[in-house]
């Protein structure tokens, strides 16, 4: 079986985003980044698979040199082999998916994993576009995943409950947090992926149909008030409920 995860740099959930002056993009000065969170489960479904099933594991990203740092990362985890497809330029999610399938196309996987969603613009657009254009099933959101002979049986999350879909191999899963517990780089996975190369490969550009016209952060959190620590506070609450916050 051949496995695929697509993976995503994000910056680090603790740093302090800050706009840049361009009003378009964030400030990268002093920021960390990080493997996309949902990602890890992504790749800890490859390799569960791959033990069960055996065959080769393969990390993808798109983006500039900084990717190698998380790429590294899944492959002292224990993926085979990684590729990153190098492009520094801004893409929307559609631009983005097109130039993933393209090389995906090539590579003829039975599996493409990739987190539910990127936590720097939560759009969960990609996966699904990628199936699209590689004319494939997809199940997103999902928390469980059997396979046997050829056919999938995923476990996904829908309002108010859980929902069981059968489909048949190649797919692809987008993978949600409570799917597995990704497993942590063990110091032999850490020196042996020193040694892996990353293939660096050219995607092809393509146009992007959602740009960004500006970025603000939001506005600061009023101060509260207290308008009283009894019953009696509770006719001054609705007014102030009605006539400032305005909610009703």
């Amino acid at each position: 079986m051949k496995i695929i995860v697509c993976i995503n740099h994000v910056p680090d959930t603790e740093t302090k985003v800050k706009v840049g002056t361009d009003n378009k993009t964030i400030d990268k000065a002093g920021v960390n980044s990080m493997l996309n969170p949902y990602d890890e489960f992504a790749i800890e479904a490859a390799l569960q698979l791959k033990e069960k099933f055996g065959g080769e594991t393969i990390i993808m990203s798109l983006g500039g040199d900084t990717h190698k740092e998380t790429l590294r990362k899944a492959l002292a985890m224990g993926i085979d082999k990684a590729i990153l497809l190098k492009d520094d330029s801004i893409r929307d999610s559609y631009s983005i998916a097109k130039a993933l399938a393209e090389e995906l196309k090539k590579l003829s996987p039975d599996c493409i994993l990739f987190g539910k969603q990127s936590i720097d613009y939560y759009d969960e657009q990609i996966p699904g576009f990628v199936a699209e254009f590689l004319g494939l099933p997809s199940v997103s959101v999902v928390v469980n995943i059997e396979v046997k002979d050829g056919t999938v049986i995923c476990e996904r999350e829908i309002e108010g409950g859980h929902e069981v879909v059968e489909t048949k191999l190649p797919l692809v899963i987008a993978a949600q947090k409570g799917l597995n517990e990704p497993r942590y780089p063990s110091l032999k996975g850490i020196m042996a992926a020193k040694t892996k190369q990353i293939e660096e490969r050219q995607p092809t550009a393509h146009q992007s149909y959602v740009e960004v016209l500006a970025m603000h952060k939001p506005p600061p959190k009023q101060s509260g008030k207290i308008v009283g620590t009894d019953v009696n506070a509770v006719p001054e609450l609705v007014r102030l409920l009605r006539e400032e916050a305005k909610v009703f």
